[in-house]
């Protein structure tokens, strides 16, 4: 008897009474089996749900902690990954296998008794069976970008399935695993945004938009293309442009942009959140009014910004960095919108600047460790993401986490079409340019790009930087450009110069330009780094999935 999931303890006891020559036959009364569960769409929609939570919620944005955008004030396991200095005994690497495999393993066994409910609408039942091929594809995409070849399980195992024991898959065979699912997928799933008791659910565009996803981490660059542009052309997805230039961005990742408020249109896939429902902590901690803000932004994430005219800072004449404020000035709208600047609103309350009598406005970092007020330890905190509303709640938070939009959509095509070789200025105003447009920022021109001496690709990437910054992608970025060197770098913070008391951080060390250098010692081996290593307890288990290079 093959058993399914549970999702709930019925609290029923076996009686004595039921000792019977069939005993052993019985269906378990303490949990849902595959024997009496498929019967009815009801029973179906549920089973379909239970494998919806295995969607990443707010641990998306914690993974932007493996990159070079953020850094933790206390050692996590994203931070030794980062770093390069860590064993393959780091429970992360053993999460992330065993609640892939969990959320696989759900999925498999809809997909092999979905077929048994008894569904007035066929249409109505393959979208709900396509619905959970988007989510297994989903927890491939992860498995593939940490660990390469993985075992690629479609059906419901046996304990004695030879399959449990046996090697992995080449990564290629998965992708192209994933690439056909997600096709499928598709045509199954209707195309209309979903509204109402729907909200939040697959749908076509979240198919053809992971399936972008995936071709692109994978270098399938004309896949990548063509599913994107199937994204574009269905025609239902729009940017989101409330708030105008100055706050649209910004008011996206916040309440004002929530799937639930019927004004957003850009998010193509998400985890909606409710309140006194289902709730996180992420406003709270990007800038903890009481303690050290979780997520810092690094140096490195902060003169990725463009100036105002469309230069870097190390070519432009609009920047300036005489003072602490001036880092802000005539820079990319999107800088303000994700990096908090002075005078900006926001939780944290008191800043260490005695003369700002208003806590509800930022004026300057903090450093010293009171519970008076956040502390950074970059000189930097984040806005993006922040329900201003929740920060001084714990756990309060229902803001939605935004796991697949639609400017990520056109940065992909842009990226596919470069990479092969087929880039213009048209597929630049297509897609770039309308993101730089929601902002009020200067638009790209490829003639001018020449005429500074800037190279197409580099600023492509910057691109993809700054839009995306604290959504989760830019590790996998670093991997998928091989620019792994770029996490063995020392993290830096704001100069040191700056601070507001110099005896806040006297003790904090700076390079030779006086920056304060945040974290050291890190390492990245390209012979190695480039993929996770096999976790311990796995290979305990099975020898036979071998170890990856260099590990």
């Amino acid at each position: 008897m093959k058993r399914f999931a549970v999702y709930s303890l019925l609290g029923l006891s076996l009686l004595s009474s039921a000792c019977q020559d069939d005993f052993l036959d019985r269906v378990p009364l303490d949990e849902l089996v595959d024997d009496t569960y498929w019967e009815n769409e009801e029973q179906l929609r549920l089973a379909t749900d239970a494998c919806y939570a295995f969607l990443k919620a707010k641990n998306t944005v914690d993974m932007e902690n493996l990159g070079d955008n953020t850094l933790w004030p206390s050692v996590t396991d994203y931070q030794r990954i980062a770093t390069g200095n860590f064993t393959n005994d780091v429970g992360a690497l053993n999460t992330e296998w065993t609640t892939g495999y969990d959320g696989i393993r759900r999925c498999n066994a809809f997909l092999a008794n979905y077929q048994r409910a008894q569904v007035t609408d066929p249409v109505r039942k393959e979208a709900l069976a396509a619905e959970v091929r988007v989510i297994r594809a989903y927890l491939y995409s992860y498995l593939t970008a940490f660990y390469g070849d993985v075992q690629l399980v479609t059906t419901p195992l046996e304990i004695d399935d030879p399959l449990v024991y046996g090697p992995r898959t080449p990564r290629a065979e998965v992708v192209d695993f994933m690439l056909k699912e997600l096709d499928e997928a598709a045509t199954a799933l209707p195309t209309a945004i979903p509204t109402g008791t729907n909200l939040g659910r697959i749908n076509k565009g979240a198919a053809l938009a992971l399936k972008a996803r995936v071709a692109l981490q994978n270098q399938r660059y004309a896949a990548a293309e063509q599913a994107a542009k199937a994204v574009m052309d269905l025609n239902v997805y729009q940017l989101y442009t409330a708030g105008g230039t100055a706050n649209a961005y910004r008011n996206l990742f916040t309440y004002a942009g929530k799937l639930a408020a019927g004004t957003n249109k850009e998010t193509i896939l998400a985890r909606p959140h409710l309140a006194d429902i289902s709730m996180h902590n992420l406003s709270r901690e990007i800038q903890v009014p009481d303690q050290n803000a979780r997520w810092n932004p690094t140096k490195s994430l902060v003169d990725s910004y463009l100036c105002s005219d469309g230069l870097p800072i190390d070519k432009s004449p609009l920047y300036k960095d005489a003072a602490y404020a001036d880092v802000f000035k005539n820079r990319d709208p999107r800088m303000v919108q994700t990096i908090l600047q002075p005078g900006a609103a926001w939780g944290g309350r008191f800043d260490g600047n005695p003369q700002n009598t208003n806590p509800a406005v930022y004026t300057t970092p903090k450093f010293r460790s009171d519970r008076r007020g956040s502390v950074t330890i970059t000189g930097y905190y984040f806005t993006k993401y922040v329900e201003l509303s929740t920060v001084g709640q714990v756990s309060r938070d229902a803001n939605d986490i935004h796991l697949i939009r639609l400017a990520e959509v056109l940065l992909i095509y842009a990226e596919a079409r470069l990479e092969q070789g087929k880039l213009t200025q048209s597929d630049v105003d297509l897609t770039i340019n309308k993101l730089r447009q929601r902002v009020g920022m200067r638009a790209m021109n490829l003639a001018e790009l020449a005429t500074n001496g800037l190279d197409v690709r580099t600023e492509l990437r910057r691109e993809r930087r700054v839009e995306l910054a604290l959504e989760g992608q830019r590790y996998f970025d670093i991997l998928r450009w091989q620019q792994g060197s770029l996490l063995a770098e020392d993290v830096k913070g704001m100069k040191k110069a700056w601070a507001l008391s110099a005896a806040d951080v006297a003790n904090q060390p700076t390079d030779a330009n006086g920056f304060i250098l945040v974290n050291r010692g890190r390492t990245f081996t390209a012979s190695r780094n480039y993929l996770w290593p096999m976790p311990l307890v796995q290979l305990e288990r099975n020898p036979n999935l071998g170890q990856n290079p260099g590990w």
